[in-house]
């Protein structure tokens, strides 16, 4: 049902911390132009839990707003199932294409919670789900075990794999061959994942590099592995900030230098500073000094 490159896109904020619904239109057009092919709001790298329920569902009409019609997806991370049910029940109502959801990110649910959770929130919505499988950031792991018992209902139709461990990736085709659209979520293993059988990766840095995003998948699509290699060797150092508890600022930072917006977050975050600053600027800036040219796709 789903494949390609989904940004995670950012949330961007005015100086006096509204939501700049203006910049957030020009920027996701930037990636829809570039070839993406889908959208996720509100998620993780999209400050999602620092939203409100009314700002999610102000993003998601943004998104869609510049979506052409490529599927936008608004992600459920809330603390409490309830609630999860409740911003699932308003995304379907708000013309959300799809719900990328996210058990508990502040209780750590078991075995039967998680599965109950998911089951909960695709029943309430009503809409195709990409299940968020996160245990370094989130201490939940959707397991092979969990999906067995998912995979009867047919609203759930993708996860976002994101154990970092590419054996993952291998074990979830052996087991369910294509039953489940497979996504990479972790940007410095996108390339290991996508050669393993993921069709898709929910990507961070596409956000400043979308071109570069797509050319990857659109290449190894093609057959053509040693081009889109070359291009991944590039953007590894990049790749790696996304893998960080400042992830948020970091990919901000970047978005400054390559698409000339702002990184301006919401509290508790603060943009970066001091030495911190200084060395996720140089892996940026070094790596728009030797930015490739990219072949046609």
């Amino acid at each position: 049902m789903w494949a390609g490159i989904y940004p995670a896109v950012t949330t961007k904020f005015t100086q006096d911390d509204r939501l700049d619904h203006a910049e957030m239109e020009r920027c996701f057009a930037l990636m829809i132009e570039a070839g993406c092919d889908g959208i996720i709001v509100c998620g993780s790298l999209g400050e999602g839990p620092m939203l409100s329920a009314g700002e999610k569902l102000d993003i998601l009409k943004t998104a869609r707003s510049v979506a052409g019609g490529k599927p936008v997806l608004l992600t459920v991370n809330e603390a409490a199932t309830r609630d999860a049910c409740t911003m699932g029940k308003a995304a379907s109502m708000a013309g959300a294409d799809g719900l990328m959801v996210v058990p508990s990110p502040i209780y750590h649910t078991d075995h039967g919670e998680t599965v109950t959770v998911l089951k909960s929130v695709a029943a309430a919505a009503d809409l195709p789900v990409m299940i968020y499988s996160n245990r370094v950031a989130y201490r939940v792991d959707v397991t092979s075990a969990m999906l067995e018992e998912l995979a009867a209902d047919e609203r759930f139709v993708a996860i976002k794999e994101s154990s970092d461990d590419i054996r993952r990736t291998t074990e979830i085709v052996n087991l369910f061959g294509e039953r489940f659209d497979l996504f990479t979520g972790v940007d410095n293993l996108a390339f290991e994942a996508l050669t393993m059988g993921a069709v898709g990766w929910v990507a961070g840095l596409v956000t400043a590099f979308p071109r570069e995003t797509v050319a990857i998948y659109q290449l190894l699509k093609q057959g053509r592995r040693d081009e889109a290699l070359a291009i991944y060797r590039w953007f590894r150092p990049l790749l790696d900030l996304d893998v960080s508890t400042y992830l948020v600022q970091n990919i901000k930072l970047a978005e400054i230098h390559a698409i000339g917006t702002n990184d301006r977050v919401r509290a508790p975050r603060l943009p970066l500073s001091g030495p911190r600053r200084a060395a996720a600027e140089k892996v940026i800036l070094d790596a728009l000094a030797s930015r490739p040219q990219l072949p046609s796709f």
